[in-house]
């Protein structure tokens, strides 16, 4: 009679053990969630975040801002065709295409540049489109292009802004490619995720090296770029 008390008791004490904590129970639908959800959460958050920071500029735009945000579109899309090095799939080492968007960001600020960001993606998904659903879309394309206007940080806080807003504006665009490239590499890891020679497990990781390989040297050539004209054709566009 003990020994069957004894062991009704430890299938219980085992049930019970097995039984998720309260705290496994509260985040236990964060498990059942898709990757691709995820990044559905994060793209409505940067869509979310780029709308506040475009209306609270409540910049208006006048002839002159109109004027030079179709420059600086139609100057990047130019550079963007003049591709130094091409990756496999997607992106390009350019003569510094990114450089006229994040100069108007920093003569009229993160609102008005990213609406200019944004207009310039929407050129560069019909120069060259690349399509696995809505989410890759946002990211790749507009928040990706729009992010570039957060080099507006540095508007009006001396020449020294420009070389901290450049990278900070690339970063946000990384973070928005490497996000789009997860879904990419996710979508197809089963066909092996390659870079030349290097083969990767983790769609995060193959992610972040395919995307540094270009933004890298990109990021260096609109920094050397930036010291080379900044000044001037920021004077002119200030001129009124």
């Amino acid at each position: 009679m003990f020994t069957f008390l004894s062991g009704a008791l430890a299938e219980e004490a085992e049930a019970a053990a097995k039984q998720p904590g309260w705290f496994e129970q509260l985040t236990e639908k964060f498990g059942e969630s898709s990757l691709t959800s995820w990044i559905a959460v994060a793209v409505l958050a940067a869509l979310g975040i780029a709308l506040f920071l475009i209306t609270r500029s409540g910049k208006k735009w006048n002839a002159r801002m109109l004027s030079m945000a179709a420059l600086s579109i139609a100057l990047s899309f130019v550079l963007s065709c003049l591709r130094l090095f091409r990756m496999p799939t997607h992106g390009a080492v350019t003569p510094g295409s990114m450089l006229p968007i994040m100069l108007f960001s920093l003569i009229y600020g993160v609102g008005p540049g990213m609406l200019t960001g944004i207009a310039y993606g929407l050129l560069q998904y019909i120069q060259d489109p690349s399509f696995l659903n809505v989410w890759q879309f946002l990211l790749d394309y507009l928040i990706a292009f729009g992010a570039l206007g957060l080099a507006g940080i540095g508007k009006d806080k001396g020449q020294k802004w420009i070389y901290i807003s450049i990278p900070v504006a690339v970063l946000g665009r990384a973070v928005s490619a490497i996000l789009a490239g997860v879904m990419w590499a996710n979508e197809y890891i089963d066909y092996g995720l390659k870079i030349g020679e290097m083969e990767f497990s983790s769609p995060l990781v193959y992610s972040m090296v395919y995307n540094g390989v270009y933004l890298i040297p990109e990021t260096v050539i609109c920094l050397v770029l930036a010291w080379l004209v900044a000044k001037p054709v920021m004077r002119v566009m200030k001129t009124r």
